[in-house]
């Protein structure tokens, strides 16, 4: 939020296990920012999982701090 109040760009991303959790959090924050979800769980990937999901979700990444 610190960021965003700074005018640089931002969103923030979450497990879909914690999908409610994480837009319960942002809405009771006031923090408005775009957000995207990736596959569960995280902690007992192995490193080449993380790069293939790290991979497969870096448009989206992107796209979440780039100015419209």
């Amino acid at each position: 939020m610190d960021l965003d109040r700074r005018g640089i760009p931002g969103g923030f991303i979450a497990s879909e296990e914690f999908r409610d959790a994480a837009v319960a959090q942002a809405e009771s924050l006031g923090f408005d920012a775009p957000r995207m979800f990736v596959g569960h769980p995280i902690q007992d990937r192995t490193d080449e999982e993380m790069r293939s999901l790290a991979e497969s979700a870096y448009d989206q990444v992107v796209a979440l701090i780039v100015e419209p």
